[in-house]
């Protein structure tokens, strides 16, 4: 069992740059492929980010490419997402998992949440 826990959201305007953590407690982080989501109030759970095992593999939701870079430190037991040219659009609470399998968009492939971070993007 792995435990998951998010940090490093906040207020920041449009336009400005914020990086999330998400600090994970298993014995076997380098096992797991790791994903971000997001959830906007009134709105479902969407898929923003992943990176796979192999690190090099990552994969990003079309409304974040080119802006949001995700990535990992295995000898730290953390996934990262850097979040640059922040919209008010991206205001959500993000969520950090963990999965044994290969690595996706889809929410049901992850086994291990974490209880998530706010991020407001004032206008």
């Amino acid at each position: 069992q792995v435990q998951l826990v998010e940090s490093g959201g906040g207020l920041v305007q449009a336009g400005g740059s914020l990086r999330l953590s998400c600090a994970a407690s298993g014995r076997t982080f380098s096992s797991y492929a790791m994903g971000w989501f997001r959830q906007a109030p009134g709105k479902e759970r969407e898929f923003v980010a992943a990176i796979r095992r192999s690190a090099i593999s990552t994969y990003y939701a079309d409304s974040v490419k080119g802006r949001f870079t995700i990535s990992r430190d295995n000898a730290k037991n953390t996934v990262y997402l850097q979040m640059n040219s922040l919209k008010p659009d991206d205001t959500a609470v993000y969520y950090c998992a963990a999965t044994f399998n290969y690595g996706s968009r889809w929410q049901g492939e992850y086994e291990h949440w974490g209880q998530g971070t706010q991020v407001t993007v004032s206008s």
